[in-house]
């Protein structure tokens, strides 16, 4: 069932029977695209995992959210579901409601384009939503607006004609006079019930509206602005009538604002009740889902990584990743892939059983013999039939047998609050609940190296310590893991010394990128770091192997050199290039290892790296903005702006709706 703007509203009665009647929800959310900036490697930890999407793709917007609520008949041992598609988008309802900019990526644009997204319904009928800090402040203000009109409305004649009145100019004189003409005509008539004035701006506005003031009795006449079906905001004149007819329309006019408001809050008040149910939440590869929808309808994400675990836990007290279920060995080592798509048709065969659950209502639900994968209903749809099955597979394991496994069901614990991490090697999941699962990298090395390198120098660069995983960062750096973990101290021993390239242990350069970010507790005084943060470069600097040979100084000197820079600098130290540097390709033409997790269908991937350019050989950089100028030229433009900006004051202040 599709929910747009137009039966939004009594789709919200449904759900207040609906949800705390179900068994659990599943969700799902479709968007305008998936990440920009820097993309996530296989060996981020999560919180540098949560860190990149945050920064990365909240930019982008949620547009379509599936929710299908699942119930279940103990009587015939039978689940029903109920689906709902909502279209989601951020129109400003209200005046002082935010007007959102966000991002697009074409090629997600493209593919929900080709699986038959309408797009016209998402713009013209997509339900808005607010953020709780959005929301009180919109309250705060129509609040503050009611009790200055009833103050106004209280006070005594005269008491507003001593307030300040804004001097007409010339140039404005007539129109007001104009206004003013129309409504005494109006007055001395019985027909028609309302005027609409010329449309003018802010500025004249707010003239007509101190004039009306002054000159007409209030008990007579009543002035408003409104804003046309073209968007357009003009001022109504309306006849008072007797006293209760006034306070009649004073009432219709604050429930409709009261309304306009819960009409901006919309798709918000949705999660709102799941939240409020308790409900266990079921999604698939749901941590996108999850961190968008919380930033969208609650809170803007929080920088600290343990306060968004706690805000998720918060809001989503039980949630369930069909993805890291079905990566575990149980189901994992009968799945040849656990896309969506994939997974069901697995657990379709033997020695699964799949769920079949009807829809309640005709035309409030789905079947599995029309394929409508990439619609976000119909995905919820799908990942709850997933859940299902596996639930009752885990249940048809245990001795006695326990059927059927209901969302309660302490069989589910060790799956619950775990939020999988696509591509990511060893950590594959966020713990919400407690400590993140503890890895040993001690077999993997951070190696820096000539731009001229590819994946096959690397490979014989370790070749004599058996196969590697290779994990990039940018074009002269990586991420190498060895295979065999035991050879990881002979690596020490063997490759710490080069004038080619530089090797150092995962820890210290995890450590060394710590500190290289600019503390707090050295923010007041100007300085890059503080005394602290310098300890902990002497503490790295001992991490780093070191053997004595010949170029032992010469090396220590690259290291602190690479140090002393913000990012890894290679070309400041003497490079020797390998057999293979005859032809210099570039890092988006080389041969990268492929992570070893499948590619997910419906996430287009984009291996997008930040580049800084060096000015004048001198180890300056400048950062170039996105319409290509660099800051600069930003700041040497920024006189000449303000003297711009002073030059058109009036004009804004003509055009600006304040004074409504």
């Amino acid at each position: 069932m599709d929910v747009t703007r137009g039966n939004f509203r009594e789709v919200i009665l449904e759900l207040e029977r609906v949800i705390p009647a179900a068994q659990f929800l599943a969700i799902d959310g479709e968007f305008t695209g998936l990440r920009a900036g820097q993309d996530v490697n296989a060996f981020d930890t999560p919180s540098q995992y949560y860190s990149k999407l945050r920064s990365g793709s909240m930019g982008f917007l949620l547009v379509q959210f599936g929710l299908c609520a699942f119930s279940y008949d103990k009587e015939n041992d039978k689940y029903m579901h109920r689906a709902y598609n909502f279209y989601i988008f951020p129109k400003q309802q209200v005046p002082s409601s935010p007007d959102q900019r966000f991002l697009c990526q074409s090629s997600s644009i493209d593919f929900l384009a080709s699986q038959g997204f309408d797009f016209n319904k998402l713009f013209t009928e997509g339900i808005s939503y607010l953020t709780q800090p959005e929301e009180q402040k919109l309250r705060d203000h129509l609040e503050e607006k009611h009790k200055s009109c009833s103050n106004t409305n209280s006070s005594s004649p005269g008491t507003e004609e001593n307030s300040y009145s804004i001097p007409i100019p010339d140039e404005y004189v007539s129109a007001v006079e104009d206004a003013c003409s129309r409504i005494e005509a109006f007055l001395a008539s019985s027909e028609p019930e309302e005027l609409e004035l010329d449309r003018c701006n802010a500025f004249v506005r707010k003239l007509i509206f101190q004039t009306v003031h002054h000159r007409f009795d209030s008990n007579a006449v009543q002035l408003e602005s409104r804003v046309t079906e073209g968007r357009n905001r003009v001022l109504v004149v309306t006849r008072c009538g007797s006293p209760e007819e006034r306070k009649k329309r004073e009432k219709e006019k604050r429930d409709k604002e009261l309304q306009d408001l819960e009409d901006a809050v919309g798709f918000s008040l949705v999660l709102k009740k799941i939240s409020q149910s308790g409900k266990l939440i079921i999604g698939h590869n749901m941590l996108l889902d999850v961190c968008h929808v919380i930033n969208r309808c609650y809170f803007p994400l929080p920088e600290d990584y343990s306060e968004f675990k706690e805000m998720v836990n918060c809001v989503f007290p039980k949630v369930l990743d069909t993805k890291y279920m079905s990566d575990l060995p149980l189901f994992k080592n009968r799945m040849s892939s656990n896309i969506l798509g994939h997974m069901y048709k697995t657990l379709s065969e033997e020695p699964f059983k799949m769920c079949i659950a009807k829809s309640e209502e005709e035309g409030h639900g789905y079947n599995t013999l029309n394929d409508k994968y990439h619609e976000a209903a119909y995905d919820a749809y799908v990942t709850g039939l997933c859940f299902i099955t596996m639930a009752n597979h885990l249940g048809s394991l245990q001795n006695p047998k326990v059927y059927p496994v209901l969302s309660s069901s302490p069989l589910l614990n060790p799956y619950l609050n775990k939020l999988f991490l696509v591509r990511v090697q060893d950590s594959p999941y966020i713990n919400l609940v407690g400590k993140d699962p503890i890895v040993s990298r001690d077999h993997v090395f951070f190696v820096s190296f000539p731009k001229e390198w590819k994946t096959y120098d690397l490979t014989q660069l370790f070749s004599p310590f058996g196969g590697v995983f290779i994990a990039w960062l940018s074009n002269t750096s990586a991420y190498v893991a060895l295979y065999h973990r035991d050879q990881a101290s002979l690596v020490l021993k063997t490759l710490t010394q080069s004038d080619t390239y530089i090797v150092m242990t995962y820890a210290a350069h995890q450590q060394l990128q710590d500190e290289r970010a600019v503390c707090k507790c050295a923010h007041s005084s100007g300085k890059s770091m503080c005394s602290s943060c310098i300890r902990k470069r002497t503490v790295t600097k001992q991490l780093v192997p070191s053997s004595p040979t010949t170029t032992s100084v010469r090396k220590r000197r690259s290291m602190e050199a690479l140090q002393e820079e913000p990012e890894v600098q290679t070309s400041t130290l003497k490079r020797k290039r390998s057999s293979s540097f005859g032809d210099k390709t570039s890092y988006s033409n080389r041969i990268i290892d492929p992570i070893p997790e499948e590619e997910e269908m419906d996430i287009v991937r984009h291996n997008e790296q930040a580049s800084t350019i060096e000015a004048g050989g001198h180890g300056k950089r400048r950062t170039s903005s996105v319409d290509g100028t660099d800051s600069s030229e930003r700041h040497g433009s920024s006189l000449g702006d303000n003297a711009k900006r002073q030059s058109k004051h009036r004009q804004f202040f003509e055009e600006s709706d304040m004074w409504d």
